[in-house]
């Protein structure tokens, strides 16, 4: 699904850190769009409209390569300044209090509470297709059936949602979650961040609705 024609052309930084599927994500934003460019320059990932977070691999290496490239940093200016984020896969994991991987613990990014600790479920790794439930307000999920499906890769996920928010005036996160063996959170919408457990660029036409509702926001 293409965004018309006369729709300005907005800029994404999908962020090379050495953690994630960037080239797959180039194609899917591209098709949908977006101007794009895959970097790790600093400016260039500021100044964008949108920054993209992809994430393979373990939860700690992804933490490490993020900071060694100042990427802890960068997503927190960014949000600071109320400028969108999404993650993808363990791109969305780092943005949680912390992980836990083989009795490892390793500090997040902290921007929501919360722990990812493995699946528990008869298969694991959970591969292939699922479908999510999105709250009725979201707009991550605008224009999908709720039978669409999405592809997911991984064995790692948060199975609690802790964050209230008491203030009236700031809108509360809106929380999307699949099944697995058990209930686990799949995307969330809060403010300028968004984030997706599974892989929209790896979802066919679901996946470009998705990222076609990102950068309708930016």
């Amino acid at each position: 699904m293409e965004l018309s024609t006369t729709t300005p052309r907005k800029k994404v930084v999908v962020f090379d850190y050495g953690f994630g599927n960037v080239r797959s994500a180039e194609r899917a934003l591209a098709h949908v769009g977006a101007d794009v460019e895959i970097t790790r320059d600093f400016d260039k990932a500021m100044n964008a409209d949108g920054l993209l977070v992809p994430g393979v691999g373990a939860f700690s290496a992804c933490m490490q390569g993020l900071r060694e490239a100042r990427g802890d940093w960068l997503v927190g200016r960014r949000l600071s300044g109320g400028r969108p984020v999404m993650g993808i896969c363990v791109g969305m994991q780092i943005l949680f209090e912390r992980g836990i991987e083989h009795g490892v613990e390793t500090e997040g990014l902290d921007e929501w509470p919360g722990t990812v600790e493995p699946l528990k479920a008869p298969i694991v790794p959970h591969m292939g297709w699922n479908t999510v439930k999105a709250p009725e307000d979201s707009e991550l999920f605008a224009g999908l059936d709720a039978d669409a499906r999405f592809y997911f890769v991984h064995s790692y996920a948060v199975h609690d949602w802790s964050l209230d928010v008491t203030n009236p005036r700031i809108r509360a996160p809106r929380v999307t979650w699949a099944t697995h063996g058990e209930p686990f959170v799949a995307a969330v919408e809060n403010g300028a961040l968004w984030a997706t457990q599974f892989h929209p660029e790896k979802s066919g036409d679901a996946g470009a609705q998705l990222l076609t509702n990102w950068i309708g926001t930016l």
